[in-house]
């Protein structure tokens, strides 16, 4: 491909509302342009890419035993409504009518499509197991759509979804799929961290996520190096005080504490630690009020709370509704209360003694507060986040942080979709039986975009051999129609030998190609120029090496195909 011919806008400077690294580069090596607010445009280059990351996904999915299909990207609502997940997915889902007034969505997901799909096809235990899978394009009304494509509104996604019979079959698809992940993003050149998931509204017994490393992900990953634990902050569960505190119960006490109310004001006024304090929020799930207590020192796990109490919407209560529920002003509620609220505790809350609370009346906390002696815990759960130096569940180690971006996830569905749309096939006795489910995402765009901020350096991109959108960047330095004729040679001898050429013929100084092919990132660059003409060598640069090397033209395809065998 020649780049006087082809649609290649690089740019200078960095887009102004590019924040991090790969939307950065991904904007000025011309991979992408902003269409509007979390949509953009592929652009030849970066469609090249694209392709070659879907690619690898067709590979391992085909080596799995998954067999490619496409669904209509307007989802009926119908389907949704039979799951129960039209009245419960939130403002994320882009719902349309048509004409006729008959309700859509643009699919953010598809297991009620597929599920629909192989009710209509499967009807017995000979046809399991099934693993469908498709590459399309997925919607998602993100209130704040950031990082370029890393977070957009329309996005790609390989999704798949697995039948088995029953859930020893679930798990050895499970675990083969498991593996096809592991294998594609390590031939994407991806360094990825599985780690433990929640699985929020997708429903199912166990998932996990495939996270790349990056400063500048939103999900935080709680790793112990010592046994292996990882999960992210959404599931990871952290090691309490073993055994009784030992500290003598204090009396309970009143004092007076106008206008504090945070737990900095309260730090500030008692002179102690965080987590010396109970803290009391009051959630609404589903519309009903609950208390919810906490130490000071801790926050609550909003995901953690929703998957306790089975909940399908879970949000903070407007001030007058705390007023309402607890019997005390904002800022004030506390557990030692005569009312008979619902309250659940965090696991953590048991083991203290001599606490400090809300009194829940006006300028009020209580102090020498003790479990049991001063309320009694009814409900108890895993309710807050796990944070860095936090002992590991599984060993007792100390666990660290790391931020990372989420570019797969796999799910053990079980029965959540199967069952309430119906589907049933006959087992060997001619009984009705309900299959179970896997589903397996791989976000391309945002792989695409993890591979960009691992494999960069200050010139630009450094692609992988597996996923570069070119074999080759090749760069001709030429004075006379003669030089230019016989560059011209050299690149018909690399297409005639099958090698993917983004030959640079631009009449612009050798500097400026040389600073526009590191930007793009071409994994080898060959330059034909003073050498060339002088003793028939080319130039040869490796994208992630100083060292140049001259290698003769004739000797030019073999090269290329041995740097590309290494």
């Amino acid at each position: 491909m020649r780049v006087s011919k082809y649609i290649l806008p690089t740019l200078k400077e960095n887009p102004s509302d590019a924040v991090v690294m790969s939307h950065r580069l991904m904007m000025r090596a011309g991979l992408i342009r902003k269409e509007s607010a979390g949509m953009y445009a592929y652009l030849p280059l970066g469609l090249r890419v694209l392709r070659k990351i879907t690619g690898i996904i067709k590979e391992e999915m085909d080596r799995a035993g998954a067999h490619e299909c496409l669904m209509p990207e307007l989802t009926n609502a119908d389907f949704w409504k039979e799951s129960g997940r039209w009245f419960i997915m939130g403002p994320e889902m882009i719902r349309i009518e048509d004409r006729n007034g008959l309700e859509y969505a643009l699919g953010p997901t598809h297991e009620e499509s597929f599920t629909n799909l192989v009710r209509s096809v499967v009807s017995s235990y000979r046809d399991l197991p099934v693993n469908l899978y498709q590459i399309n394009t997925k919607f998602r009304d993100e209130i704040r759509p950031r990082f370029g494509v890393i977070r957009s509104k329309e996005f790609i996604m390989k999704d798949a979804y697995s039948f088995d019979i029953d859930q020893a079959g679930l798990d050895i698809t499970y675990n083969a799929m498991a593996l096809a992940y592991r294998r594609i993003f390590d031939r994407c050149g991806l360094e990825t961290i599985p780690v433990q998931a929640d699985s929020g509204n997708m429903g199912g017994s166990a998932s996990e996520e495939f996270m790349v490393a990056s400063e500048v992900g939103e999900e935080t990953l709680l790793i112990c190096d010592k046994c292996g634990y990882r999960a992210n902050s959404e599931k990871a569960e952290y090691g309490r005080t073993t055994g009784m505190n030992e500290a003598v119960p204090e009396a309970l006490n009143e004092v007076h504490t106008p206008g504090v109310k945070t737990i900095d004001d309260l730090v500030k006024f008692f002179k102690c630690e965080e987590d010396r304090f109970l803290k009391s929020i009051v959630y609404a799930a589903d519309g009903k009020p609950v208390l919810v207590v906490v130490p000071g020192s801790r926050e609550v796990n909003e995901h953690k709370l929703n998957n306790y109490l089975g909940s399908h919407e879970l949000h903070l209560t407007a001030d007058e509704v705390v007023v309402e529920f607890t019997g005390a002003p904002v800022g004030f509620a506390g557990p030692v209360t005569e009312k008979n609220i619902r309250i659940i505790y965090d696991i953590s809350v048991k083991d203290m003694r001599n606490a400090i609370t809300g009194a829940n009346k006006k300028d009020t906390h209580y102090t020498g507060v003790n479990p049991v002696r001063d309320f009694i815990i009814k409900e108890e759960a895993d309710i807050t986040t796990a944070r860095a130096g936090d002992i590991c569940p599984a060993c007792g180690s100390h666990m660290y942080e790391k931020k990372g971006i989420e570019v797969g996830h796999i799910f053990k569905l079980g029965y959540k979709y199967t069952e309430a749309m119906k589907l049933t096939v006959l087992d060997e006795n001619g009984k009705g039986v309900t299959p179970i489910m896997g589903c397996y995402g791989i976000g391309v765009n945002r792989t695409m975009a993890a591979v960009v901020e691992q494999n960069n350096d200050e010139r630009g991109i450094i692609w992988p051999k597996s996923v570069t959108p070119f074999h080759v960047h090749f760069i001709g330095i030429a004075k006379t129609d003669e030089e230019t004729a016989a560059i011209d040679r050299i690149y018909d001898t690399l297409l005639d030998s099958g090698i993917d050429v983004l030959y640079d013929d631009r009449k612009a100084s050798p500097g400026f190609k040389f600073a526009d092919a590191d930007l793009i990132g071409i994994p080898l660059r060959i330059t034909a120029g003073k050498g060339f003409f002088a003793n028939g060598e080319l130039e040869v640069k490796e994208r992630d090496k100083k060292d140049l090397r001259n290698v003769p033209a004739d000797m030019i395809v073999e090269e290329i195909r041995r740097f590309y065998k290494e």
